[in-house]
């Protein structure tokens, strides 16, 4: 059932872009700057933010990814001396109050002149490990769920800093981002949880379809290039 919710609006700590470079060793656009004017928000992302690799990142249905603050202070205490604050993830939107605990697959907000709506966890990569010099940053990100979330674009327009995300509706039932994460990547053969994932309509389609081919092989996907950056034995 979903239901329209007033709840208390969300401060938008920074709001992040980046053009493709080779900072890191690697083209990306992961390296991104606070931006204190007002964007366009397309369908496909804020004006001025690039993808380095269209194929895994970006499109319609990952137009924005938010990264919660608060885990800064967990990074810190794991990888100490390393400078952390946002948007080290690579992040356009950066927040306190917001974690996958309490942000639900569905979730719709509005955001300045958009409207933006939750479409899937972010999946963690190698590349965090080698722009945070964190061997194994990504493979702890993943298990703790720490991974922040993306969004598709409901409605476009203007938005930037100043303007709070309000929370304009929420499936009661819907799996939290931390959920789907759980099912997903740390108990990804439970039948259960993928039964849910695929039942879960607004959540990406191709998360549903990984999860209903698990259902129907038995077998989980290889992840090692994508959590180290190369196949391990």
């Amino acid at each position: 059932m979903t239901v329209n919710t007033q709840g208390q609006p969300i401060k938008v700590q920074q709001v992040s872009v980046g053009k493709i470079n080779a900072t890191y060793g690697f083209e990306s656009a992961l390296d991104k700057h606070q931006a204190v004017e007002r964007l366009f928000l397309s369908e496909t992302g804020l004006q001025g933010d690039e993808c380095g690799d269209p194929k895994h990142h970006g499109g319609v249905e990952r137009a924005l990814h938010q990264y919660p603050a608060e885990h800064y202070v967990y990074w810190q205490t794991q990888y100490p001396d390393r400078g952390w604050q946002a948007p080290g993830m690579g992040e356009n939107i950066s927040t306190v109050g917001m974690t996958e605990h309490t942000v639900h697959i569905g979730d719709r907000y509005q955001w300045g002149e958009a409207i933006i709506e939750v479409s899937q966890p972010r999946s963690p990569c190698y590349k965090l490990n080698i722009r945070w010099n964190a061997e194994g940053m990504s493979e702890q990100m993943q298990q703790l769920s720490y991974c922040g979330w993306l969004y598709r674009v409901i409605q476009t327009g203007y938005v930037s800093h100043a303007d709070d995300l309000v929370l304009l509706s929420r499936d009661e039932s819907a799996l939290t981002v931390k959920q789907v994460a759980d099912y997903f990547f740390n108990d990804p053969l439970n039948a259960d949880g993928l039964a849910k994932i695929v039942a879960s309509d607004k959540l990406t389609q191709k998360w549903r379809d990984t999860a209903e081919k698990r259902l129907v092989t038995g077998e989980v996907e290889v992840w090692d290039y994508r959590l180290f950056g190369e196949l391990r034995v």
